[in-house]
């Protein structure tokens, strides 16, 4: 008889483990609150214009590839991948202004011109975080349940390159004296919600995996991805339910047996899974009976991550000088940083990145407009801002830096259509914990067997897939997570 799996949303960890676990014969069924899939990794329209809701940057695709041909499929049967060659453009103050490559002719004339015997400092990078990432890597592809599987060979490889006593912008000094060079290789802990003069070192492996392996569009929007899965959950006689959200998990003699769902029905089950973010799905789906670890107390005192304030815009216009993605940095950069993370403060000198995807894909707007995606990183709602006071007064500070500071000028006057999304709204449109987007810290107390287990700990037959769990957030590592989970599921006899 074949074993039964219920997945608690449909985000793009809850997808993936739902894909691996049906193809391998399990009978998968995927409960969505929303009326849509893909969580985060979700899109949305504004009249003819497309958005992705969260993601725009697409990493590490091989792991995605494998497990599609673990699945028996290929990716690129289901979506259609474009390499940027231009990787993103860097904007700092006083109209100082970066390129990055993935030519090496290119890249070595842009560092050069940037900073001088930039690009020979670039190379040393390249080959000391290319054999530090080939350690760390195979660390991230296995559940740590306890201290003991630190003792795993593995992480006993890795220990020398880890670099966890020291900040990823400490590790950067190692290889750029510029300090806005190191800015380029750093600011990629945004991405796990966390301040590159407090997220440990270990993470510089985040900007090689961009310039060793290449930055991604998926044609349609990243969102493409989340779809491809549940096309292939379908055909593998997988059910997913969206508009149906779970009430509680149903645990007995501490065991999950299934749940129950907010229309009273009940659905057992051999095997549960959460795909919500983890903090808001210890509070508001599990009895606080069952769980004597993730007290709402314990889980009130966890770090968690920065959240985003987020402009989409649709305009009569396309800005073919700018590349697909566009960083720019505040004056004062770690000022801005200690604002979000330290301080919980709104700055008025804010760094942001805009997607000028357009340029990349003409699927997303009607022909000679474009897709302007905003994203600018703020405190999460611990801090208590009053977003219903500062939303509007923000999104136009913002607006005016990306005319005159970003060079997108005239962006006001060829706006069609616009959304904002602001951490209240993640936080009560999206379920998530604090509107903290990059969910818990990445911090070192808080990774491996510190993390939230792959296999919960709470009460068997239950597992965790998502940013909330190892290896951590960033849809690669969400991926990651669902395959260890559903390599565990698989091992239990």
């Amino acid at each position: 008889m074949r074993k039964k799996v219920t997945i608690i949303g449909a985000g793009p960890g809850g997808l993936a483990c739902g894909m691996i676990l049906s193809s391998k014969g399990y009978e998968v069924e995927i409960y969505e609150k929303k009326p849509f899939i893909g969580g985060r990794n979700s899109s949305f329209t504004l009249g003819e214009y497309t958005f992705d809701l969260g993601p725009t940057f697409f990493l590490m695709k091989n792991i995605l590839e494998e497990i599609f041909e673990e699945t028996g499929k290929k990716l690129h049967d289901y979506v259609k991948l474009i390499e940027l060659k231009t990787m993103y453009r860097l904007k700092y103050k006083e109209n100082r202004e970066l390129y990055l490559f993935r030519d090496l002719e290119k890249i070595e004339k842009s560092l050069n011109s940037f900073s001088n015997g930039a690009y020979e400092k670039y190379k040393k990078y390249l080959s000391s975080e290319e054999i530090k990432y080939k350690k760390i890597i195979p660390c991230l592809s296995i559940p740590y349940s306890s201290f003991f599987d630190l003792f795993r060979p593995q992480f006993i490889k890795a220990i020398p390159w880890i670099d966890a006593h020291v900040s990823l912008f400490d590790v950067l000094k190692r290889y750029f004296d510029d300090p806005e060079l190191r800015l380029a290789f750093t600011f990629q802990s945004k991405y796990i919600g966390m301040s590159p003069w407090e997220a440990p070192g270990t993470f510089s492996i985040l900007s090689y995996i961009e310039h060793g392996g290449g930055i991604y569009h998926v044609e349609g929007g990243v969102s493409k991805l989340s779809q491809a899965i549940a096309k292939v959950i379908k055909e593998n006689g997988g059910k997913i339910y969206t508009s149906t959200p779970v009430k509680k998990i149903i645990v007995k003699n501490k065991k999950a047996v299934g749940v129950e769902l907010e229309n009273g029905e009940k659905i057992y089950t051999d095997y549960v899974v959460i795909n919500a973010d983890f903090a808001n799905a210890m509070i508001n789906i599990i009895d606080p009976k069952d769980r004597k670890k993730y007290t709402d107390i314990e889980l009130s005192k966890k770090k968690y991550s920065c959240s985003t304030f987020m402009i989409y815009l649709g305009v009569k216009k396309i800005w073919k000088e700018f590349p697909h993605h566009n960083i720019i940095f505040a004056d004062d950069y770690k000022k801005n940083v200690d604002d979000i993370i330290k301080y919980g403060n709104l700055s008025e000198d804010p760094s942001f990145y805009i997607q000028n995807a357009s340029v990349t894909d003409s699927t997303l707007a009607p022909e000679g407009k474009s897709t302007i995606y905003i994203l600018v990183p703020v405190p999460n709602n611990s801090y208590k801002i009053n977003w219903d006071n500062e939303k509007d007064r923000f999104k136009n500070l913002i607006i005016d830096l990306a005319e005159k500071k970003a060079g997108f000028k005239d962006l006001r006057k060829n706006i069609e259509f616009e959304r904002i999304i602001t951490p209240n709204d993640w936080e009560k449109d999206m379920d998530i914990y604090l509107g903290a987007v990059f969910n818990l810290a990445h911090n070192i107390r808080q990774m491996l067997f510190l993390r939230p287990h792959n296999k919960f700990e709470e009460f068997d037959n239950c597992y965790l897939v998502g940013g909330g769990t190892h290896p951590g957030s960033g849809l690669p590592t969400i991926y990651q997570s669902a395959k260890i989970s559903s390599e565990l599921i698989m091992k239990d006899k």
